[in-house]
């Protein structure tokens, strides 16, 4: 897939996304599966480690409407894979499992300087902690 780009001063600025990158952008917003195809949320944001520019956590929207009862499931990254042909992340999750999950809300908002927080996100999904725990 070829790159879009932008005219600034001085060049030109990628803007849409190649076979291996994405702008930040557009992977907000993108569709989460279970390995069965239900569509679990979008993804909300994501939590990148500054110094190492790695994405730790994708934040998924989960339930509500229009923004009222929504819940937000942070994810380890490592857990979410691309599939090119449903256009969207897949995890290996299915609903129960999710409810379950460390989640917050827009009134409950975590803590994500709290390692012992990062760290039971980790632990439920079954993955090693982030490094920097």
């Amino acid at each position: 897939m070829q790159s879009e780009t932008t005219g600034v001063a001085g060049g030109t600025v990628a803007t849409d996304e190649t076979d291996r990158l994405i702008a930040s952008d557009k992977v907000e917003g993108t569709a989460v599966y279970n390995r069965a195809g239900d569509r679990l949320g979008t993804v909300y944001n994501f939590m990148v480690d500054k110094y190492s520019g790695q994405v730790a956590y994708a934040v998924m929207s989960f339930g509500g409407f229009l923004g009222i009862g929504e819940s937000y499931h942070p994810l380890p990254w490592k857990v979410l894979t691309y599939d090119t042909r449903q256009g969207g992340y897949v995890v290996d999750l299915d609903r129960s499992r999710l409810e379950g999950a460390p989640s917050y809300t827009s009134s409950t908002l975590p803590n994500w300087s709290d390692q012992s927080y990062r760290r039971g996100i980790d632990e439920y999904y079954g993955v090693p902690p982030y490094p920097g725990i």
